[in-house]
């Protein structure tokens, strides 16, 4: 089992406009990655997630690459 890498580096908070990071966590079609894939604990992937939706509405990040 993974273990959570956002745990392990200790980080609260995920910033929707550091697009880099938020892209590790998404597939090449810009779909959102599960949890069971990257190994995330559920806290930190709802921060994933609401982070992932903010840059969405800001076009930081596209919703879907066809």
């Amino acid at each position: 089992m993974k273990k959570c890498q956002l745990c392990v580096k200790k980080i609260d908070f995920v910033d929707y406009k550091d697009v880099n990071f938020l892209k590790e966590y998404m597939n090449d079609k810009g779909k959102i990655l599960p949890k069971r894939i990257n190994g995330n604990c559920a806290k930190h992937q709802r921060f994933i997630k609401d982070a992932i939706k903010r840059a969405r509405q800001m076009a930081l990040v596209p919703f879907t690459k066809d």
